[in-house]
């Protein structure tokens, strides 16, 4: 499905750098090593960096910066702001997606929507993606 509106918030951008997705036990809270990971990449990264932390019942997920190329997975961030009444972008983004058996891992913000793709499949994601009328901007507009 391609993009529900033509306008330049549904750009996106395959941000440099990799990042780690991790999962943990809600009861057992974010382990030591996680937390110094993350204290040492974000004072040694040079941009804004992406650094999630999700907590349900269930679970506690956390997603960030991978020093070097450390990481396993490739994140797509959607331009932006969105209005809150646009509707159906994150399913139009990743229909395509599903199809090309690519993975995803979608964070929301207010603003927008990253979806974060495992490395070894980035280059199918943008090339499907584009195929499907997605517009992608940036120096790292390809994988």
């Amino acid at each position: 499905m391609p993009p529900p509106i033509n306008h330049p918030c549904l750009n996106l951008e395959l941000l440099a750098g990799t990042y780690f997705v991790k999962q943990f036990p809600a009861h057992e809270g974010i382990p030591t090593e996680t937390l110094q990971r993350l204290s040492v990449v974000r004072a040694t990264s040079t941009g804004p960096g992406l650094f999630s932390v999700t907590r349900t019942a269930d679970e506690i997920s956390v997603v960030g910066d991978a020093p070097g190329d450390d990481g396993e997975w490739k994140c797509i961030k959607i331009a932006g702001p969105m209005d809150f009444g646009l509707t159906g972008v994150v399913c139009s983004f990743t229909i395509p997606l599903r199809d090309a058996k690519v993975p995803v891992f979608a964070i929301s913000t207010w603003n927008t929507d990253y979806v974060l793709v495992p490395k070894e499949h980035a280059q199918t994601a943008v090339t499907t993606l584009a195929k499907d009328g997605w517009h992608f901007v940036g120096p790292e507009g390809s994988a």
